[in-house]
């Protein structure tokens, strides 16, 4: 069995430039405020989704391993 994953956006960051609803159409939607929120916070890891959180352009997505909160994206500096 493969990692699960906390995946979350930040809405004081999200800027609704919809980057993740193209790049991962089924893991991300806009609300009508245009912020955007994953589909189901809890999912498998994904390359789609990994590649909406690297493609936002304020790093507003946030993704760790559930259960022990390790960060998967943004990398730490």
């Amino acid at each position: 069995m493969g990692d699960r994953w906390h995946v979350e956006v930040d809405r004081s960051l999200c800027i609704g430039s919809a980057q993740c609803t193209h790049l991962a159409p089924a893991a991300f939607r806009l609300d009508s405020a245009m912020q955007s929120h994953p589909t189901d916070p809890e999912t498998d890891a994904n390359e789609m989704i990994l590649g909406a959180a690297e493609g936002c352009p304020v790093e507003a997505i946030m993704i760790t391993l559930l259960g022990s909160g390790e960060t998967v994206f943004p990398p730490e500096e």
